[in-house]
């Protein structure tokens, strides 16, 4: 299989944070949307976004919490947004349309890990918040992504699309569930998606990307595995303190998010899209095992997150589902 995931060179180092990224990078005019974009990595995508001049519309299912994290930053709103619930998608998206703004800068930056198996459709709710809810947002607002002329989607994925391919014949899980195996086949979705968005969007000047941010410990979204489980993995050291190796794919926040505002700005990309990356360019294609004692956590492409033909499959599979 032919693909693009050829590193290009970008000379950002994965210890560059989202600011170092967008130095010089003037947003002023630019309309941009981040979901979840009030916490974690997603705060710092909106921070980054909004210092360099961008109007930020910030998606968050807690409009309390999002606005008090946000108080301190210029040019951000703040709209409920709740991704398992398909009438606050559309509720989110119409009431972006009627604003008449384009939308230069989609971030489906928000996700879930663990918790309750199901969702009131019976949807595994990994599936169902972290692909399927930002599926139906991206489709939405694709007036607004159109009107933008140039505009790109980024999708928030991570390296444990590696573990996971998307059970198609049972993606809910309603036999053998495993949670951490839901949450990888979610992550694949989501490279899949940028995949597949890029392939028919890009004609209207629309391009698709996935990023691996890094892991960052302190983030609510991994802090979610355990106390354990992150010592395990080499995340937290045995006082629980976040362990920083940016070369090793361990991230702060600020530098977590550098990879997300790359893809949403980077002129390196102007003529590339529906590709996946991770430490601020493109990742490299590796596939088989890559084992943890290599000292970086494995986050490079694997051909079945990355297939045009499975892209279109999810693609289909997840208009029925809506």
């Amino acid at each position: 299989m032919g693909h693009r995931q050829h590193p290009l060179g970008s000379g950002f180092p994965p210890s560059a944070t989202a600011a170092e990224v967008l130095d010089g990078i003037d947003l002023s005019g630019r309309h941009a949307v981040v979901t979840g974009g009030h916490a974690g990595i997603g705060l710092e995508v909106t921070r980054a976004l909004a210092e360099a001049g961008a109007q930020v519309l910030v998606g968050a299912r807690d409009l309390e919490r999002a606005r008090m994290a946000l108080a301190d930053v210029p040019g951000v709103t703040v709209d409920r947004l709740d991704l398992i619930d398909p009438a606050s998608i559309e509720g989110f998206a119409a009431q972006r349309l009627a604003s008449g703004a384009p939308l230069h800068i989609l971030v489906n930056n928000a996700g879930s890990s663990g918790g309750p198996e199901r969702d009131s459709r019976g949807y595994e709710r990994q599936f169902a918040v972290n692909h399927l809810g930002h599926f139906q947002l991206t489709r939405a607002l694709l007036t607004a992504l159109r009107a933008a002329g140039r505009a790109r989607v980024v999708v928030v994925s991570s390296g444990a699309h590696r573990f996971g391919r998307i059970r198609w014949d049972d993606p809910h899980f309603t036999s053998g569930y495993d949670s951490l195996a839901a949450y990888a086949q979610s992550k694949t979705a989501n490279v899949l998606f940028a995949v597949g968005l890029d392939a028919r969007w890009s004609g209207d000047g629309i391009r698709g990307y996935a990023v691996h941010p890094g892991v960052v410990a302190g983030t609510k979204l991994n802090a979610a595995a355990g106390l354990d489980a992150l010592r395990r993995m080499g995340l937290i050291d045995a006082d629980g303190r976040p362990i920083i190796d940016p070369a090793g794919g361990k991230k702060t926040p600020a530098q977590g998010a550098s990879t997300i505002v790359f893809a949403a700005t980077s002129p390196l990309l102007n003529n590339l899209g529906g590709v996946y990356l991770t430490d601020n360019d493109v990742a490299p294609l590796t596939d088989g095992d890559v084992p943890l004692t290599a000292g970086r956590i494995p986050a490079d492409a694997a051909s079945h997150s990355i297939d045009p033909a499975q892209a279109e499959r999810l693609w289909r599979l997840s208009e029925g589902m809506l």
